[in-house]
């Protein structure tokens, strides 16, 4: 690579930089750089989104297969084969080989660079002594990583972190999670079928999932229970030690036994889980340069423009930017930003609708992969309520047709947040077997703001768990036709 000058430098090869990188140049002769100091691909790819689903697929088949008649007395007591599922998440990783990213990357035509990117002045970067200039924009896609809390003793335990829980070698018998959110949940998921023998979950709030509806949090809960979990809530970790700490690589037990206070009590472990949330990669990005803050998040504009820099030239897109950190909405967030940087570099007004960025204000769908699985999309009540927004709710179990023949142990709840004002809904959860693709749906309902009245018109496939929208309107449609005209 001998070009020091591209229209786009993006820094951070993940989904999100890989996406804004992309959209900035399509159909154009415009020219594009990746800056990565690792792998391309990013955190998703390797540590988070992959291999994390690739390690909770297995249970949730064999619990579905051990639920259904025929099948279940087929297995018998069979267990999972914790080697053959750790080989299918290498396989899913690429062994943490980014040579297909790479291609990708060269085949879409823009460029790849590793290293370690840093901010010299407007639209300058210097990539370990090497320095390129942007004609028209710098897109800062670094991500965050996890955050260890201030407990004593624990960063010298040299805990697991997300990293090493997705990545894991070994399986450690006794575990303790630290963390009541989607992370610390789909680690003990997973951890539990696998094998592990104890875990224990230390929560400091009063419930997992604090972000979803109650009741989402309160059915994992009990499912990880009935798996053998132990959940501590409104707890802290005041002290750890570890016997002879060794940092023995990503996904390795890393040194001996681990002896944690928890208030009153002294607990075991062979591992400790932080799962308790997570810090901007910005501080070596070189920010003061520009007049930024090193080591915060970015805050942007809805066109993804950094305020703060004059200039409408330096983007930040994904979890950097603190809107909302989950893969599809930072890739959701490159797309419009490579929109906007496309349409400013040509003179073109921003006045197309794909040039703003508003699903991230309400309209955010997420799928956390526990067993039962919970997905939401928009506003919880609370959030609702906390805006403005006068609501009703409509909440049952999801007792269909299609369930019951899903699998005989069908567990499952959803609940409506319709703003009465405009009869139209603002949020939906669902909690069971698979019904993260109930979401979308419900998605496209809260971002169309589809009036509920036409919802009725949307007529579900039976038999299929689908069939609760059914079920949902009708305990909704409670007023008579002629109170509604």
């Amino acid at each position: 690579m001998t070009t020091s000058t591209y229209d786009v430098i993006v820094i951070g090869a993940g989904p999100a930089g890989e996406n804004a990188a992309q959209y900035a140049i399509a159909d154009s002769d415009r020219t594009a750089v990746l800056i990565e100091s690792e792998l391309v691909g990013g955190e998703c790819s390797y540590w988070a989104c992959m291999p994390s689903k690739a390690l909770l697929k297995p249970g949730h088949v064999l619990a579905a297969a051990q639920a259904m008649p025929g099948v279940r007395e087929a297995l018998g007591s069979a267990n999972l084969d914790a080697k053959a599922v750790l080989e299918r998440r290498d396989s899913f990783t690429h062994n943490h080989n980014d040579e297909s990213q790479v291609h990708w990357a060269e085949n879409t035509g823009i460029d790849v660079l590793r290293g370690s990117a840093r901010l010299t002045g407007v639209r300058t970067v210097e990539v370990d002594g090497r320095t390129l200039t942007a004609r028209d924009a710098v897109v800062i896609a670094t991500g965050t990583s996890a955050a260890i809390p201030n407990t004593p003793g624990l960063a010298d335990a040299l805990p697991w972190t997300s990293r090493d829980v997705t990545n894991m070698h070994e399986i450690p018998q006794r575990v303790l999670v630290i963390g009541g959110g989607v992370v610390a949940c789909e680690a003990a998921t997973w951890l539990l079928s696998l094998g592990v023998s104890e875990l224990t979950m230390v929560v400091r709030g009063d419930r997992l999932l604090a972000s979803a509806e109650p009741f989402a949090g309160d059915r994992v809960a009990d499912a990880l229970r009935a798996h053998g979990a132990r959940i501590l809530f409104g707890a802290n970790v005041t002290q750890v030690r570890r016997a002879d700490p060794e940092a023995r690589g990503e996904g390795c037990l890393h040194g001996g036994e681990v002896s944690v206070e928890v208030a009153d009590e002294r607990l075991t472990v062979d591992e400790i889980i932080v799962a308790t949330g997570r810090k901007p990669r910005s501080h070596a990005l070189g920010l003061d340069a520009v007049g930024l803050e090193p080591g915060r998040y970015l805050d942007v504009d809805d066109q993804l423009t950094v305020r703060g820099v004059d200039g409408d030239w330096l983007y930040a897109v994904g979890d950097i930017n603190g809107r909302s950190p989950l893969t599809h909405m930072g890739k959701y967030q490159a797309r419009v930003c490579g929109d906007v940087i496309a349409a400013r570099a040509q003179g073109l007004p921003l006045d197309h609708p794909r040039c703003t960025a508003r699903a991230d204000h309400g309209e955010v769908p997420q799928v956390v992969f526990t067993d039962p699985e919970v997905a939401w999309v928009g506003r919880t009540e609370k959030a609702a309520r906390s805006d403005g927004f006068t609501v009703a709710t409509v909440e049952l179990d999801i007792a269909v047709a299609g369930s019951s023949l899903d699998r005989d142990d069908y567990s499952g709840r959803a609940k409506l947040v319709v703003d009465t004002a405009s009869d139209t809904l603002l949020g939906a959860t669902f909690v069971g077997p698979d019904v993260g693709e109930l979401v979308h749906a419900a998605t496209i309902a809260v971002v169309g703001k589809v009036p509920l009245d036409a919802l009725w018109h949307a007529v579900p496939a039976y038999p299929t768990v689908s069939e609760v929208w059914l079920r949902l309107l009708e305990q909704y449609r409670r007023a008579p036709l002629s109170s509604r005209r």
